[in-house]
């Protein structure tokens, strides 16, 4: 029996690597500082969440087939140190999971945004094709468990995020998949801590093109520019498959694709999600996926968890969450709604809440991306600005990021939450956009008001 022990285990992912293995029957343990929900739960149902928060040298032993390191854990990691010393291999997620898949056909979904939806499309149609496949995915999908899944299937879906591999490899997580087949859907500066400079940001997407096999594949999203260069001028010798958004009509507030047989209904829209269901069909049609079977497929396709999710809604009003937060993720989920309903007022409401959103320098980035909004809204959490040790922007400052006078600042979740409640939500959308939580803002009472 393989036994693996996880530094930093409670993470989204790094739980669901551990329970992946887990259900291969392997032996596994591990150690976090903190572990919150639904990570805690979830470990705890599969018999290996730690008994005790904090990092425990005795638990690393010789016998241990490797370590599993993840990023939140610091290069002094007392459990790390001891790893080191008896000499046990030491993994990222990454490299585990290409040591997983050496022997796979290895598809890898990248970009700055747009690739948790792309990877989300493939895996729906697979699986409803009956397709034998794994993955590895950045969120939780409707009809999966888990965000990864390894077994003895020939195929992998691999979600590349661009983000640093671990505290010991600072370079980007997606060039230790050694991609066969490789998907890029867009490049907007991103992940300002790590990638200060813009110009090394978008080199890292042409080095991973660069990378791609003389009998693989490279799909790549013409509509962004800067995409377009960098799959042009890719120095290999590759198939390339350019892409724009898939045709679609929108009538009543319903989202149809242009095909061939006609109009097909489908349950996602927005210019982006056009885009990324056409970048998905081309994945799997180099799959062995025909055109009719991925018609067929993505009718049932709600979407990814938080990605221009409906929450509730009503004959004219509907409540809707995004994860977006980086600019050209908001600017592509408020124009999609604005789009989509465009007699309805739109309220949107952005959290900054990554390092970059909440970087004074990095603000020029947002300039316009809540123009389609009648009503545009910013929360900030100080705590989170604090623990980040950046400055509180104030209104001003972000009315002139924005670009909008009459955006409304919030840094007390209770106070957003009763100007939500007072709002009058007739003939109008209501869209949250964040990557956390609002500060456990209760949605419930929200929600009741598009009942």
């Amino acid at each position: 029996m393989k036994r693996y022990h996880f530094i930093a285990i409670g993470g989204a992912v790094m739980h669901n690597l551990a329970l992946a293995l887990v259900e291969k029957v392997y032996q596994v343990t591990g150690s976090d500082d903190e572990i919150y929900e639904p990570s805690r739960t979830r470990l705890q149902q599969a018999g290996i969440l730690p008994e005790t928060y904090g990092w425990f040298p005795d638990k690393i032993t010789s016998d241990l087939d490797g370590i599993i390191l993840g990023m939140h854990a610091r290069i002094d990691n007392p459990e790390l140190v001891k790893a080191q010393e008896l000499g046990i291999p030491v993994y990222s997620f990454p490299e585990f999971i290409y040591n997983q898949s050496q022997d796979k056909k290895r598809v890898v979904i990248a970009g700055s945004h747009g690739k948790t939806s792309i990877t989300s499309t493939i895996l729906h149609v697979l699986k409803d094709q009956n397709v034998d496949f794994d993955y590895l995915v950045g969120a939780q999908i409707e009809g999966f468990d888990l965000m990864v899944k390894l077994s003895d299937a020939p195929v992998i879906i691999i979600e590349g995020d661009e983000y640093l591999t671990s505290p010991l490899d600072r370079t980007p997580k997606f060039f230790h998949y050694k991609h066969d087949i490789l998907l890029v859907s867009g490049i907007a500066w991103d992940h300002y801590n790590v990638f200060p400079d813009f110009d090394n940001y978008k080199n890292q997407f042409s080095q991973l093109m660069d990378l791609t096999p003389k009998d693989g594949e490279l799909t790549y999203c013409e509509a962004d520019p800067l995409v377009k260069i960098a799959g042009e001028n890719a120095k290999i010798s590759a198939k390339k498959t350019p892409y724009l958004a898939h045709p679609a009509v929108i009538q009543d507030g319903k989202t149809f694709l242009e095909t061939n047989k006609g109009l097909l209904p489908i349950q996602i829209f927005g210019e982006h999600n056009l885009q990324n269901l056409q970048g998905a069909m081309n994945i799997c049609l180099a799959l062995g996926i025909s055109e009719e079977q991925f018609y067929q497929s993505i009718q049932s396709f709600k979407g990814a968890a938080k990605r221009q999710e409906l929450l509730v809604a009503r004959g004219d009003a509907a409540l809707y969450r995004d994860f977006a937060h980086a600019p050209s993720k908001l600017k592509a989920t408020v124009s999609a709604v604005k789009a989509q309903f465009p007699e309805r007022k739109l309220i949107a409401v952005q959290e900054l809440h990554t390092y970059s959103s909440l970087n004074k320098a990095f603000l020029p980035n947002y300039a316009d991306a809540m123009e389609a909004a009648d009503v545009a809204v910013v929360y900030l959490d100080p705590h989170a600005v604090a623990l980040k040790k950046l400055e509180l922007m104030d209104e001003e400052t972000l009315r002139s990021g924005f670009k909008r006078p009459d955006l409304k600042l919030f840094t007390d979740s209770s106070s957003l939450k009763e100007f939500l409640l007072t709002q009058d939500y007739g003939n109008t959308n209501l869209l949250l956009m964040s990557s956390g939580s609002y500060d456990n803002m209760d949605l419930e009472p929200i929600k009741a008001k598009f009942n």
